[in-house]
């Protein structure tokens, strides 16, 4: 198990868009995705699931990675939100 933390650095939040490309991210990978805000638990592979964290811009978020590439996949996820933080659409 892999874990780190992220920030929303979008002002909309994790929204419709940005949760759907994460999806897609979350898909490429074998591990199992999570994030995790306070008590809520959201799976990478669902949008929904996402969505129902209601993160805003600001809020820091733990991400989790379990499986064979763990490493990658929390790599991938960091950057997501990384390079994204630049840009808010």
């Amino acid at each position: 198990m892999t874990r780190r933390q992220v920030t929303v650095a979008w002002n909309q939040g994790l929204h419709l868009r940005r949760a759907a490309q994460l999806v897609q991210l979350a898909q490429r990978f074998h591990s199992r995705i999570s994030l995790q805000l306070g008590s809520r638990m959201a799976d990478a592979r669902s949008v929904l699931s996402l969505l129902l964290l209601s993160a805003s811009m600001g809020t820091a978020l733990d991400v989790e990675a379990i499986g064979a590439d763990e490493l990658e996949a929390i790599q991938a996820v960091q950057e997501f939100f990384r390079d994204l933080h630049r840009s808010d659409g």
